[in-house]
């Protein structure tokens, strides 16, 4: 398989001093400044009606400039200490793109619109998940030859860009099949689950939406069809936490429309499901993670890294199905955790490389079987 050109990818030390950690963080502080920079100056079309007043708050704008400050002082600090320029260049590139923008920001336009880009997501939830998780997988890596930014990783980016774009959309398709279906479920005990508090509605979520997930996801490796859009997410070689955003749109909207019907059909709380919904984003973000620090009496009950990896693995194939609980793939006979041990290798069964890069991987199902 191809490799990257070196300025993408490096052995370089990663070690306090030499310039990673400083390079790092200003080129994730640089990326979302400009997409937040995106969405201040054009609100209407690339921020979500939810985010959008707090796009025009002072603190907003201040925000965005020191990130843009930092950024760059990091970014050539950075610049100066690695020999690989890759960190540094980005910072600098997207904060001077940010200042730009913010040069055609009007915060007193009113203009709205309700169909986006949720670009403000993405900044958002890069800022989250690269603060939370980088830290978890630099201090208790599993594999700790594997660089941050390994040679998969800018697929991957692209993967988790686009689920942020399109999040208006897709949660639209998610849950337009729950409001068509409605009429199917008796009102009595839509009220009586509705009733039931939300602690108890938050675990009967979790345990209802992992029973349909289980299934689901058994056909989508099961079903030639499913498969085909299915195995892009098993097409990754390198496990780490971005790695989770690779996941095909059909896929996403197929699978996500599934698990989140019966909570709506069934009258859980609004914020029963959207606790649920917090719970299920970082629970599947950390199972792809490189940790290896859980608890092995955590392990029978929740689904950790070192369980959701063995799904993953090139061999044993078709294991660990659940996402959340463990005790699914116990009862249905799918269950694989072998002392301590962790999967030698990651990806398609047969040492099959699949499409590379994101433009291919999405287009691939359309117009290729899968073996």
């Amino acid at each position: 398989m191809a490799r990257p050109p070196q300025w993408l990818v490096t052995t370089e030390s990663q070690g306090f001093g030499s310039g990673w950690l400083s390079g790092t963080i200003a080129a994730v502080l640089g990326i979302a400044a400009m997409a937040f920079a995106f969405s201040m100056a054009v609100p209407h079309w690339l921020s979500l009606p939810e985010l959008r007043q707090l796009l025009r708050s002072d603190i907003a704008v201040h925000s965005m400039q020191a990130a843009t400050v930092i950024a760059c002082v990091l970014g050539v600090l950075s610049l100066a200490l690695r020999r690989t320029k890759t960190l540094g260049v980005v910072a600098l590139a997207t904060s001077a793109v940010a200042v730009l923008c913010m040069h055609f920001v009007d915060r007193s336009s009113t203009r709205d619109s309700e169909h986006v880009l949720g670009v403000d997501v993405f900044a958002l939830t890069l800022l989250i998940y690269t603060a939370v998780f980088v830290p978890l997988e630099r201090l208790w890596p599993r594999h700790r030859d594997q660089p941050t930014f390994r040679h998969e990783w800018w697929t991957d980016l692209a993967w988790f860009l686009s689920s942020a774009l399109l999040v208006q959309l897709t949660t639209y398709l998610v849950l337009k099949p729950a409001e068509t279906m409605d009429f199917a479920v008796s009102p009595w005990l839509q009220r009586h689950v509705h009733d039931w508090p939300l602690v108890v509605q938050f675990v009967a979520a979790v345990f209802i939406a992992d029973f349909v997930q289980y299934w689901v996801h058994y056909a989508c490796h099961r079903v030639p069809l499913l498969w085909r859009f299915h195995e892009i997410h098993h097409s990754a070689q390198t496990m780490d936490w971005l790695a989770g955003s690779r996941l095909h749109l059909i896929d996403a909207v197929l699978t996500r429309a599934l698990i989140y019907a019966p909570l709506f059909l069934l009258g859980f709380d609004p914020a029963a499901i959207g606790a649920y919904l917090v719970f299920v984003v970082i629970q599947a973000t950390f199972v792809h993670a490189n940790v290896g620090f859980v608890p092995r009496w955590l392990e029978p009950w929740l689904a950790t890294p070192r369980f959701h990896h063995w799904h993953h693995a090139t061999a044993p194939a078709d294991k660990n199905f659940a996402v959340h609980l463990p005790i699914y793939d116990r009862l249905f006979g799918t269950h694989y955790m072998p002392g301590d041990e962790w999967p030698a290798g990651y990806g398609l069964l047969g040492g099959r490389i699949g499409p590379q890069g994101f433009w291919r991987q999405l287009v691939h199902p359309f117009f290729r079987r899968s073996t």
